[in-house]
């Protein structure tokens, strides 16, 4: 039993009553904003998987499980 033209036309009357014409054209703005907004986060992924980031290690930042072995390695010498 599918829905008729007539049925469809009542409902978006009850719909348009209860929610106001300038309520549905914002809900519909913010749905296109929420789309946009995921293709936009899908591209950026997308670009980062591609190009993964350099990754510069100095000296001087160590990670703390590597500057802990030097110590012991450094009092192991002594």
């Amino acid at each position: 039993m599918g829905l008729s033209v007539w049925q469809i036309a009542i409902i978006a009357l009850v719909v348009l009553v209860l929610f106001g014409r300038g309520r549905i054209s914002e809900m519909m703005g913010d749905f296109g904003k929420g789309i946009s907004s995921f293709k936009k986060g899908m591209s950026e992924e997308a670009t980062a998987d591609e190009k993964p980031a350099a990754q510069l290690e100095s000296p001087e930042s160590k990670p703390a499980s590597e500057a802990t072995v030097d110590a012991k390695s450094a009092e192991a010498k002594d």
